[in-house]
């Protein structure tokens, strides 16, 4: 994993999401801040958690790492929510720049949403997964955040989408794609016969346009669009589908983007991570979520999309 652009990134980590929390966490954490010197990480959890991480450390790395504690309650269940709660507490306060979760993605959204707040305009922050084609990769929207989204919600997606495109991955007039089942006309259910006169006529962020319909084939090469739009239902499924293939038989090239998605449309920076991500996903999601601090990345598409929409 390399190092991102310079300067110093706080990271909130939620230490008690994912399957096999805190013991992964902690390992993903400790090849960050192995990886990235100039990282500082708050750990969000059990006390007990974070001082493995600190045992595993140098002395002289201490420096970089602050603990949040989060006391047991009743039910369990929220105990862990309150987990990345108090991680998108500490970027709205001021005490982090971006928070890490591998938890409950309902949980993930909803704090993020009334935590940090939501962008003009978003009705329901989607979660914008990257992933490796053949053709380089590709943005996928909604990977499981809005499961049944009408259609002015994808329309704002995939002005979220283009603008992510854009700003994150340097993507000139990105293409936007409509995930169906087919490209004929009229094929699709109700949501994906709607649809494409509305994406048709959007003016969308970092010179997007609207390509049309794009079926699961489309995905997978990535010469077609450069950012697909989905409900979160049927991204979820998809990405799931291809994250298990690509560790299967392998990703169809070496460059393989983080294992971790953006939630798009807050006023911040909040990645979520599978809950079954390994030591290492947790690590690139870490690092990922450092990188978009660093370019300042969530600021820049909110400006692009303001200033797109006051000029249309």
């Amino acid at each position: 994993m390399s190092v991102g652009q310079p300067g110093t990134a706080r990271i909130a980590v939620d230490l008690l999401g994912g399957d096999h929390a805190p013991a992964v966490v902690v390992d993903g954490a400790l090849r960050a801040c192995q990886a990235d010197p100039a990282l500082h990480l708050l750990l969000v959890g059990p006390l007990e958690a974070a001082g493995e991480l600190l045992r595993a450390l140098p002395p002289g790395d201490h420096a970089r790492i602050s603990t949040l504690p989060i006391a047991p309650g009743d039910p369990v269940d929220s105990w862990v929510e309150s987990g990345v709660r108090s991680a998108v507490l500490a970027v709205a306060q001021g005490n982090a720049d971006a928070v890490l979760s591998a938890g409950n993605t309902g949980a993930t959204v909803t704090s993020a949403a009334l935590g940090l707040g939501r962008r003009p305009g978003v009705r329901r922050p989607p979660l914008a997964a990257v992933l490796p084609t053949r053709a380089g990769r590709l943005v996928l929207l909604d990977v499981g955040s809005s499961v049944d989204p009408d259609e002015e919600t994808v329309a704002m997606h995939a002005r979220l989408g283009s603008a992510y495109a854009s700003v994150v991955h340097g993507v000139t007039e990105p293409r936007i794609g409509l995930l169906t089942i087919g490209t004929e006309r009229g094929k699709g259910d109700r949501l994906r016969r709607a649809l494409p006169p509305l994406l048709s006529g959007l003016d969308l962020p970092g010179g997007g346009r609207y390509v049309g319909l794009v079926e699961g084939n489309d995905v997978v090469t990535g010469t077609v669009a450069d950012v697909v739009v989905t409900d979160g239902f049927t991204g979820n499924v998809l990405l799931k589908g291809l994250e298990t293939a690509y560790a299967e038989i392998g990703p169809p090239h070496a460059d393989t983007p983080p294992r971790a998605a953006l939630l798009l449309g807050v006023e911040g920076t909040v990645v979520v991570c599978h809950g079954a991500a390994t030591g290492p996903d947790l690590a690139a999601g870490i690092a990922f979520a450092a990188q978009l601090h660093r370019q300042a990345a969530v600021a820049a598409m909110a400006e692009m999309i303001e200033t797109q929409r006051g000029a249309s």
